[in-house]
């Protein structure tokens, strides 16, 4: 129906059906019943269904929503092969941060109707929060000043996680391998979901002196 629709070439129908089968391994499933789908399933034919006529501008609206883990992550590789051998655009809105750090190179934040950012996704964290986020594991935290290395994020089990400074980065984890021993020590930049709490915090519209209730960004 859908080649039909789109007026598909039969030879390019078959080649680009042979193609998303292979991608998405929609093999078992080509024969089998809508109505039998699991939601995973489902998507991943839809997805084939709307790349029949190779489209070059792909809008995606919460491709991974519902689906578990292993599912989300079989689509967003599928998106950003689809991206590359095709050199099509990908417009993808989600509230998933992981397809977002997965798949954009390029945000687009939107408050209220107002653009507040569009650019690189890491321009973005490093503007909002340039600090690093340092976690490890000590044998023994028994005298260890830890706000003296930085903020304390959270402490939990032996896993400690840090907010340090990128000029003193270098430092505390030299301090932290060095004399502390710490084990399994990982940086990396902040969530991407505190980085938006704290966007979408700096612009809270104020709700007028009369008004009953409270104005709350999401």
């Amino acid at each position: 129906m859908n080649r039909a629709v789109f007026a598909v070439p039969k030879a390019q129908f078959d080649e680009t059906l042979a193609e998303l089968t292979a991608l998405l391994d929609l093999g078992p499933l080509l024969g089998k019943p809508t109505r039998q789908l699991s939601l995973g399933e489902r998507m991943k034919c839809e997805l084939a269904a709307a790349l029949l006529h190779r489209p070059t501008t792909l809008f995606l609206d919460e491709p991974t929503i519902g689906l578990d883990v292993a599912m989300q992550l079989a689509i967003r590789e599928f998106i950003a092969r689809y991206n590359q051998k095709h050199a099509a655009t990908v417009m993808l809105t989600s509230h998933y941060m992981d397809d977002v750090v997965a798949l954009c190179p390029r945000v687009i934040v939107i408050d209220r109707g107002t653009l507040i950012h569009d650019g690189d996704l890491r321009a973005l964290v490093k503007q909002m929060d340039p600090d690093k986020r340092v976690s490890f594991r000590l044998a023994d935290a028994t005298g260890v000043d830890l706000p003296k290395l930085g903020t304390v994020i959270s402490q939990d089990a032996g896993r400690v996680v840090l907010r340090v400074t990128e000029s003193d980065l270098a430092s505390v984890v030299g301090h932290l391998l060095g004399e502390l021993k710490a084990s399994d020590l990982a940086i990396e930049d902040p969530p991407l979901e505190e980085i938006l709490r704290a966007m979408f915090g700096k612009h809270v519209v104020e709700p007028p002196a009369d008004a009953d209730a409270a104005v709350v960004a999401p």
